[in-house]
């Protein structure tokens, strides 16, 4: 039996190289505030995996996705194991684009911080009046360049996208630069909408697009997760103040009332954690959350 070996090990994610395909695996390994924390939160890689294929089958009609398949039974001999079934995604590979494209609905986290200082997000002269996790009269689109580990990403313009891909692609810099803008707004608000009428609202999200060999714009990464979105329960929501969430907030919020930590979790915080990644997925998709898929 072959053995593989991750040619890339991301914050989260394993990749491995399958020749005319890569696999993904998510681990349980769970990051914030750019760090990796000491404790692993079981079940979530494979949480992670489920609600993405979710999303992709969802939005296959807005763009292509990088999809072929969750079944471990589909890959190599080394991956049909308990370790890798359910959390394991076999995608077409591409070129990936330099991008991080971040959608906001709402304002709520930094954005509310740059708001409340000066009437902006990421540059963008917002109406005056918001209150903390007030709707946006539109969705509004924030791209940031891409981090290496240990780094922050760093927000840009639109127009600063035009020219990190200009200079990749002489004479197609805006013309992508304008297909993630358009399809990062169209897929957050085809999902949104279907996430509120399921009792869950997603804030903000982040999508990660690539090139196929034709050139086309191809959704890849994962796909609005509680690692890469904001999730907050519908039922309670008011603005005007924080709200309660599914996903990393409840870790970060921990942290933060706890500086002396060393990234190291309480068990309590690891389950509840948990428990929030599954009941999002169970709202989401309407199944039960299972690991063996």
């Amino acid at each position: 039996m072959k053995e593989f070996k991750p040619v890339k090990e991301g914050k989260v994610r394993e990749i491995y190289d399958n020749g005319d395909s890569l696999i993904l695996v998510a681990t349980d390994r769970i990051s914030a505030f750019d760090v990796i924390l000491k404790n692993k939160v079981t079940d979530k890689g494979a949480i992670l995996t489920q609600m993405s294929k979710f999303w992709f089958d969802f939005t296959e009609d807005i763009l292509p996705n990088h999809m072929i398949s969750t079944d471990v039974e589909d890959m190599p001999e080394y991956f049909r194991t308990e370790q890798f079934a359910g959390r394991s995604m076999m995608c077409k590979k591409l070129e990936m684009l330099p991008v991080e494209c971040i959608v906001r609905g709402y304002i709520t986290g930094s954005g509310w911080a740059s708001y409340q200082e000066n009437g902006t997000v990421c540059g963008i002269k917002l109406p005056e009046g918001l209150k903390e996790s007030e709707q946006l009269p539109e969705p509004i689109y924030t791209p940031s360049t891409k981090a290496e580990i240990g780094d922050h990403d760093e927000n840009v313009s639109f127009e600063k996208t035009v020219e990190i891909l200009e200079k990749l692609y002489p004479g197609k810099g805006e013309t992508y630069a304008e297909a993630l803008k358009e399809k990062t707004i169209a897929l957050y608000k085809k999902c949104a909408e279907y996430a509120r009428s399921k009792g869950i609202i997603i804030a903000d999200t982040k999508f990660e697009f690539g090139l196929d060999e034709e050139g086309n714009v191809v959704l890849g990464d994962e796909m609005l997760t509680p690692d890469s979105s904001r999730f907050w329960p519908l039922e309670g929501y008011e603005a005007g103040k924080g709200q309660p969430s599914y996903d990393k907030q409840f870790v970060r919020d921990w942290l933060k009332a706890n500086p002396d930590s060393d990234y190291n979790l309480p068990q309590e915080i690891i389950d509840k954690t948990v428990a929030k990644y599954k009941e999002a997925y169970q709202l989401l998709t309407g199944e039960d959350f299972d690991a063996s898929k």
